[in-house]
């Protein structure tokens, strides 16, 4: 009886390592603080997964952020983390094609966007080729790129020459340059160093970031744009040995919430923390100003060779039909927006 037992008591043990074994565990790492709409929705998809795959696949968040925002492609890429999003403007030169969805005036809100922008990007692979050493789980966008200082209202383009503004990088840079600002690079999170010392008068970002990045109570004069001044392109990624060990059936959960459901989700959660992002600057006596038929028409004949540039880039890229692509985007993009 006693060896019976023993026996059983040394099987259960062996299957419970077994189960042991067979959970994987991803590393995922975000640049942003915990509160922000990207690290929520981040940790969304990881609860969803380990819901999806009842716990074989699970996330391990780190609790800061292994590499500066700019090292986040290559830490993936390198499998110093398994999971995480970075912005493909944070390492100029290096994504292209991807600067397709940062043009002005595309759309009002994140999630049509972000939903288009992933359907097509995803249609192409020259898209993916951009992105080679990454499972690319889904490409999105944050919501209207918007004019932000602490010096005076700005209300057309010979307002912003002789204030300095940080920018992010990628399309807003050329946008910004064009229209004559003087701007530096800087990741998002440097914002309210660069605000509250004084080195910096402004910066463009979504609504949003204001409350991310704590300058809600800083800044003092925002310009918003019908469809946005710019946007940015971001991508979700995961490190693709950590995808390949995975068993088939995990696979297809990773896949199920990848794609439009991943540029849905961060979409979705970005209208969300604009609107009230834009609630709390009225609150706190920020003075909004629409760009007016005048501004926006200034800022449409000066970024109009922007597109031009964009597409031999990208033909050089090896994108067939640059133009066709991007009217392919627009087109998508009208489409969902008329959906909500």
């Amino acid at each position: 009886m006693k060896k019976t037992w023993m026996a059983m008591t040394a099987a259960a043990l062996i299957g419970f390592s077994g189960l042991a074994q067979a959970q994987t565990v991803l590393t995922v790492s975000s640049w942003v603080p915990p509160t922000h709409g990207l690290s929520v929705s981040q940790k969304e998809w990881c609860d969803d997964l380990a819901s999806k795959t009842s716990n074989r696949v699970r996330c391990n968040i780190l609790p800061r952020a292994v590499t500066p925002a700019p090292g986040t492609f290559d830490a993936v890429k390198n499998g110093l983390v398994d999971v995480s999003f970075t912005v493909h403007g944070y390492t100029p030169g290096r994504f292209v094609l991807s600067q397709m969805a940062e043009f002005p005036f595309l759309g009002d809100r994140a999630e049509p966007l972000s939903v288009a922008f992933n359907r097509v990007a995803s249609k192409y692979p020259e898209f993916a080729a951009e992105h080679q050493g990454v499972k690319v789980l889904g490409y999105f966008t944050h919501g209207p790129g918007i004019i932000f200082n602490i010096k005076k209202p700005i209300t057309r383009v010979e307002d912003l020459p002789g204030l300095k503004f940080r920018v992010g990088g990628g399309m807003v840079n050329e946008i910004s340059k064009t229209l004559d600002m003087n701007v530096t690079l800087k990741p998002a999170p440097d914002s309210y160093e660069l605000l509250s010392s004084g080195v910096m008068d402004g910066t463009l970002f979504p609504a949003e970031s204001t409350d991310s990045f704590k300058i809600d109570k800083i800044i003092k004069h925002a310009t918003t744009f019908p469809g946005g001044l710019y946007n940015t392109s971001f991508v979700f990624m995961m490190n693709p040995a950590k995808y390949n060990s995975l068993s088939a059936e995990d696979k297809k959960a990773v896949d199920e919430l990848s794609g439009d459901a991943v540029a849905s989700r961060f979409g979705k959660s970005w209208d969300r923390v604009d609107e009230l992002a834009l609630a709390n600057m009225q609150k706190n006596g920020v003075k909004i100003v629409k760009a007016d038929n005048g501004f926006v028409s200034g800022v449409t004949v000066r970024v109009s060779k922007l597109e031009r540039d964009w597409a031999q880039a990208a033909k050089a890229k090896g994108l067939k039909d640059p133009s066709g692509t991007l009217a392919d985007f627009r087109a998508e993009i009208a489409k969902l927006q008329k959906q909500k």
